[in-house]
């Protein structure tokens, strides 16, 4: 059973930084690509950000390019977002996927950003 766990939102200031985690299990990690999507209040799903399977490839919506960097462990089975500058309009709940045919997500992590 695929699961994917979610951690490290939480209420930051404008122009802070998070650091979200994703544990995997229940499938082969190092064989997948991975994304970050997120879903703001009253919105519909973003994608945020993705990395091909070995971690050597990575690409961003326009709207965090510069600022999010996704990073992922193969031997820990997890996969990062570090957030940096964040602004209030990231807030927003967080969730890793598994994309493909039948896409999987966590439960998510809420992140808030607010002065």
């Amino acid at each position: 059973e695929v699961q994917l766990v979610e951690s490290g939102g939480g209420l930051v200031q404008p122009g802070g930084s998070l650091r979200l985690s994703c544990a995997a299990s229940g499938f082969t990690f190092s064989n997948y690509a991975m994304n970050w999507v997120r879903q703001a209040p009253g919105k519909g799903l973003e994608w945020v950000s993705g990395i091909n399977s070995g971690g050597t490839r990575t690409s961003y919506a326009d709207s965090v390019k510069g600022r999010f960097t996704i990073s992922r462990d193969n031997a820990k089975n997890t996969l990062y977002l570090q957030m940096n500058s964040l602004k209030p309009d990231d807030t927003a709940v967080y969730y890793c996927e598994k994309p493909g045919g039948h896409s999987y997500r966590g439960q998510g992590t809420q992140v808030t950003v607010s002065s």
